[in-house]
């Protein structure tokens, strides 16, 4: 029986990715050239500096000692904390937080396992924060998934066994981590990349309580 849920955060409960591509485009604009869209598709479940190493190498800039690449990330975090400091409720994804509510009120443990450092901020504004049992982040995690240490420490937190609980996740390195951490999940998106997962839906507006069984 399921007795807990573990979320990631961006693609499942909310799109952030427009922001960090606001953030990345316009840190290249300032270095002097341009970065697409297509160009950020390759910083998907990218770490910050491993991103701008990309960023660097598609604009052809060599040479920067590891200060100033420090530099230029923590200019591309602060644009983006701006950015995500005004986002509101509206923009949580359809049916999320009503899932989320319909877990809390079965008495199924609700955690958050995300690599994002500025997730508390996330949640405030959209005001999703009391729905969660659990929060566990990048300012608590070391390892970036495939690692199942964010999992791990949200059924930890829930006081649950990983047998007892389903991940959702959008990338297939977060599915990698659920089954490595021994969970069954349920991927968000396209089933020619989440095809692992135990159910692959649309979008948790396609969730019930009744799907969560997976047997």
């Amino acid at each position: 029986m399921v007795k807990g849920c573990l979320f990631d955060l961006d693609g499942v409960i909310v799109d952030t990715a427009k922001y960090h591509y606001i953030a990345w485009r316009d840190l290249a604009k300032k270095l002097g050239f341009e970065f697409t869209e297509k160009d950020n598709e390759r910083l998907k479940g990218v770490s910050r500096m491993a991103s701008l190493e990309i960023l660097l190498e598609v604009g052809g800039i060599k040479g920067l000692s590891d200060d100033e690449k420090q530099r230029l990330a923590a200019e591309k975090n602060e644009n983006y904390v701006k950015l995500i400091s005004q986002m509101t409720p509206d923009e949580v994804l359809p049916g999320a937080a009503d899932f989320l509510k319909q877990l809390r009120t079965a008495g199924i443990g609700v955690a958050l396992g995300s690599a994002s450092k500025n997730a508390m901020t996330i949640l405030n504004r959209l005001q999703l924060t009391p729905l969660f049992d659990a929060i566990i982040d990048g300012t608590k995690v070391s390892k970036a998934k495939p690692d199942p240490e964010v999992f791990l420490k949200g059924t930890e937190a829930l006081g649950l066994q990983p047998s007892e609980c389903v991940v959702f996740e959008d990338a297939a390195a977060g599915i990698e981590a659920a089954i490595a951490g021994g969970m069954r999940c349920v991927g968000i998106g396209s089933p020619e990349i989440l095809g692992k997962a135990n159910l692959v839906v649309n979008g948790l507006y396609e969730m019930n309580l009744e799907k969560l069984k997976l047997e």
